[in-house]
């Protein structure tokens, strides 16, 4: 491995679900949203937990909590929605994932970050691009473009679809 790539820095933001601390590479965030009312849709996956009017556009917004197994939890003042661009194949798509609380912007050197540990995790470890050591603890470093399948994406896409002409009430 080269010296210049463990030595580049990267940004990442830190969230929390549960008790536990996942980071996302700040590329793919395109803002960070307060709670707000968001409209379920019929027959959609759990984890869907529904849509938010974002200037306009309808986005899709999915609980990470349902997602990675966790149990739901009510909103509290802390709760984030984190909107994303995550990649489907080379198109950009807009996702929102709920968060229990934002909590700060890291920036790691590559070779901080350690592998993914083929077993003892309870999360599938294809999300995980890696782990780094904060104190005692680790931050799951996530790769976003993994946590959502191609399928969820599109079935995301046709549950938008068949919200758009609901969009003005949102």
């Amino acid at each position: 491995m080269s010296t210049e790539k463990e030595d580049k820095v990267e940004t990442f933001l830190s969230f929390k679900l549960s008790e536990e601390v996942f980071a996302i590479n700040v590329s793919q965030v395109l803002n960070i949203l307060e709670m707000s009312t968001i409209t379920r849709i019929p027959k959609s996956p759990e984890y869907l937990k529904g849509v938010i009017n974002l200037r306009g556009t309808v986005l899709p917004v999915v609980d990470l909590r349902i997602k990675f197994g966790l149990p739901e939890m009510q909103a509290t003042v802390d709760t984030s929605i984190i909107v994303l661009s995550v990649d489907l194949e080379g198109e950009a798509v807009l996702v929102g994932i709920l968060v229990d609380a934002v909590r700060e912007v890291l920036e790691l050197k590559n070779s901080d970050i350690a592998p993914t540990p083929s077993i003892g995790t309870k999360y599938n470890s294809g999300f995980i691009k890696g782990m780094w050591r904060m104190n005692d603890k680790f931050i799951m470093i996530l790769n976003m473009d993994k946590v959502f399948s191609t399928e969820e994406i599109i079935d995301f896409k046709e549950q938008l679809s068949n919200a758009e002409p609901d969009a003005e009430k949102i």
